[in-house]
């Protein structure tokens, strides 16, 4: 047909970003976004920063194997206008208006604009539980970031309730990276979809003593300014409990007691038969109490875990081992060393002894005789003292060892929340659990398959405002997969797994990734293009129907 030929054809990938397109659609964050930050269209924009948020957000969820501040490139080959609507193009989102975008974030507040949508957005979707798990981490960053570089301007009003202007310090690597500056996120997430409904960025070199409480302060403050709004138990790890006890003041908080404190160190090693355990699921048992400890009273917690303490057991025999076999050639080497004094001998086996931490030793110290002259000794020869060495005995000291293992599996929760209507003791220890929800969430930020935790930026207020758009992703991608899991639920569908196994509790990232090679065609014919969605199976129309009627159109699929 020599009508045809490929330059009639063009194609754009789409894979899964029309789910992200309709997850963003059904929490309408574009429109939230646009009410706080209005652009004036008049002034030439052709796109609102709401737009080129949910761009970011695409390209932070678009499993590119590049970094998250990419553009044009990242839309170039994307049907944009099925993902944002009519008239506009790739090219609108270019350098100058991304970067713009992250500087209108700064101006309102990182903060402030990210707990406004998560608030509203949690609660129109009804993702608000009763507590919020606080912890933080740290995005390591790819530059030299000279000091001059972190002399940045004064925060923005909203922004003042943070400590600092958070900038690029070396610090304490979760990343394990301490050549490298970082940035400190902090994430509190809530509910049983794990709704990430606060975050703050801090400097490099923050402490989590500090900030966890004072975050959670913050938090409360806001939520007291808003309509129905709910007072959260703030949870989080035992970097928060010694602010918890200095500053009570009406927060409630539920964290896990330091082993630095004499009083918990006590209650770890009772012994088993002296405790009155309560039996819960999963290999738990809890025992409770109410104590004013440090002019604070509270509700402690002793917690033991079976598996906790399997596997705790069997790296402390690792450990013995490995002492008992470097102990015993230490030991033979000083058993065979001649000493001249006495008292060197007992010093030099005294200080041996002390390294011991599983073992007990029993030594003396006893005189080598020689006689004088050389040959055999007459019967008259005189005997003299050469010099000492060390006889010994090394062995488990099992007494000691029984005492660590007291303590295997058991650790200590405390809250303030002394009204067990509110918090019954059986509730306390899954509430400090859902700090798991938490950590998957900074997993997620750090998960090479997405690249939201790629950080290229040189200007702090930027890099502040980005980690809020890698914040954002997180909550895209929960409230997808929060969605579609309640609705497989309802229907008592299911949709197959990695090993073809069908589930109704899929993870987003396996749906995303069997959405790859998704493509739009166009063809154009006489000067009329007709567009296709192509490669699309009965899984896909099946998980496209649950997203609803923007995913619909997008993929071209028809309602069942």
């Amino acid at each position: 047909m020599e009508w045809f030929s490929p330059n009639h054809l063009s194609g754009k990938i789409l894979d899964h970003l029309g789910l992200v397109a309709a997850t963003v659609d059904k929490i309408r964050l574009t429109e939230k976004i646009d009410s706080r930050i209005p652009l004036a269209r008049e002034k030439g924009a052709k796109i609102t920063m709401g737009q080129r948020i949910a761009a970011m957000i695409m390209n932070g969820l678009g499993f590119v194997d590049d970094r998250l501040y990419l553009f044009p490139e990242f839309l170039k080959n994307k049907p944009v206008d099925r993902l944002f609507g009519e008239n506009i193009a790739a090219e609108h989102f270019n350098d100058d208006a991304i970067g713009r975008a992250l500087d209108a974030i700064y101006a309102y507040g990182v903060t402030k604009l990210f707990s406004e949508l998560a608030f509203e957005i949690g609660a129109e979707h009804k993702l608000l539980g009763k507590s919020a798990n606080l912890d933080t981490s740290t995005l390591s960053l790819y530059g030299d970031y000279p000091e001059d570089c972190c002399d940045t301007k004064d925060a923005p009003d909203e922004n003042k309730d943070v400590p600092e202007v958070p900038v690029p310090r070396h610090g304490y690597s979760k990343d394990h990276r301490p050549d490298l500056k970082q940035m400190v996120i902090n994430l509190a997430t809530t509910g049983s979809a794990g709704f990430p409904v606060w975050m703050e960025s801090h400097s490099g070199n923050a402490s989590d003593k500090v900030i966890l409480h004072e975050a959670a302060k913050r938090m409360k403050a806001f939520c007291e300014k808003l309509k129905d709004a709910p007072s959260f138990l703030h949870v989080a790890d035992s970097a928060m409990y010694d602010a918890c006890l200095k500053e009570n003041g009406n927060l409630l908080w539920l964290s896990r007691v330091p082993e630095t404190h004499k009083a918990a160190r006590e209650w770890l090693k009772v012994p088993e038969a002296d405790i009155v355990w309560t039996e819960l699921d999963k290999g738990y048992r809890i025992c409770s109490r109410e104590t004013e400890y440090r002019g604070v009273l509270q509700r402690w917690q002793l917690v033991y875990s079976k598996q906790a303490y399997i596997r705790e057991a069997k790296t402390l025999e690792k450990r013995i081992l490995k002492e008992n076999e470097a102990q015993k050639k230490l030991w033979w080497h000083l058993g065979n060393q001649l000493f001249q004094c006495e008292a060197d001998a007992k010093k030099q086996a005294e200080k041996l002894e002390q390294k011991l931490l599983y073992h007990a030793v029993r030594f003396e110290v006893v005189p080598e005789k020689k006689y004088l002259g050389k040959g055999r000794p007459a019967k008259d020869a005189v005997e003299i003292t050469a010099g000492y060495r060390i006889k010994y005995d090394i062995e488990r000291s099992e007494k000691t060892i029984d005492l660590i293992l007291r303590r295997k599996g058991r650790f200590i929760l405390a809250t303030n929340q002394m009204d067990a209507r509110a918090l019954p003791d059986v509730n306390i220890l899954p509430e400090y659990k859902g700090q798991s929800k938490t950590e998957s969430g900074f997993r997620f930020i750090k998960d090479n398959t997405f690249e939201v935790a790629s950080v290229f930026l040189k200007k702090p207020e930027r890099i502040s405002a980005l980690m809020m758009i890698m914040t954002l992703c997180l909550m895209v991608y929960g409230v997808a997969q929060h969605h579609l899991r309640e609705s497989l639920d309802r229907a008592s569908d299911s949709v197959p797994d990695q090993t073809r196994k069908p589930t109704s509790r899929p993870t987003m990232k396996w749906i995303y990734r069997i959405f790859c090679n998704i493509q739009v065609i166009a063809l154009e014919m006489e000067g009329h293009i007709r567009e296709i969605v192509i490669n699309v199976t009965d899984i896909h129309r099946k998980i496209i129907r649950y997203f609803g009627e923007v995913a619909m159109r997008i993929y071209e699929v028809s309602p069942a």
